[in-house]
């Protein structure tokens, strides 16, 4: 009998801390409720920036014939570009020579192979970064006018930047602060409560796209720069106590 009277006294008076320390917790969070809420921007923009690059390559069976060769074709790369409108010499940029040499495998009667040199084959590329995007970008479309003189021109695709992105960036977090404080309002609002103090604000990742794309969202943040016309978009976290 004594047993049973110690258990329930042992049990009651675990009932009772528990409620007092239930009630104490309450009591010391009251009024604390927290929200977290992301807003979002976009922006699409133009990009003001092009880089432009091509390559072309020489091959000889001597060094000193292959180099002459690929001198004479840099200059009339260099001056078909600078006959174009709006491309200024100083924005036209050479690469340094790259030179390898080549060798055919050739099969001896004994189905043994060696390896017979036959020439210098040297590259170099030709590089543009302007602000010209349009005209630029016309160029590296025309440049195969080149084959006709004899130079084989191999060009690649224009990439585009935006040379204004870090204004852009911060344009675009107070316009992603200020839609996230707008939806808190509302949720805050319809839900009958009061928001109350900013408690902390985090930026999320910041992505360039190209517009209406399929690109896939990447955690680092997507840079593009195949595409002339971009999409921005930024988000904001942000978190607030409500009364």
């Amino acid at each position: 009998m004594k047993t049973s009277l110690n258990a329930f006294l042992i049990a009651l008076s675990i009932i009772i801390s528990a409620s007092i320390l239930g009630t104490a917790w309450k009591k010391s969070h009251a009024g604390h409720s927290t929200l977290h809420v992301t807003g979002l921007a976009s922006r699409d923009f133009d990009s003001d920036l092009i880089v432009w690059e091509a390559s072309f390559s020489k091959k000889a069976m001597t060094l000193k014939e292959a180099y002459k060769n690929l001198r004479d074709d840099a200059e009339i790369i260099r001056r078909y570009l600078i006959d174009k409108e709006g491309i200024q010499e100083k924005d036209i940029v050479f690469s340094s020579v790259s030179i390898s040499k080549e060798f055919d495998e050739v099969k001896k009667k004994d189905d043994e192979t060696r390896q017979v040199f036959n020439g210098y084959n040297l590259t170099q590329s030709v590089h543009i970064e302007s602000k010209a995007v349009e005209k630029i970008e016309a160029v590296s479309r025309q440049i195969t006018e080149l084959i006709d003189a004899g130079v084989e021109l191999y060009s690649q695709a224009p990439r585009y930047f935006y040379t204004k992105l870090a204004d852009l960036k911060i344009e675009m977090l107070a316009s992603a602060a200020r839609d996230a404080r707008l939806r808190a309002d509302k949720m805050v609002e319809n839900a009958g409560g009061k928001l109350d103090k900013l408690k902390s604000a985090e930026m999320g990742v910041f992505q360039i796209t190209a517009p209406n794309s399929t690109e896939e969202y990447s955690w680092g943040g997507a840079l593009n720069s195949a595409s002339k016309k971009k999409t921005a978009s930024i988000t904001v976290k942000l978190e607030f106590s409500i009364d």
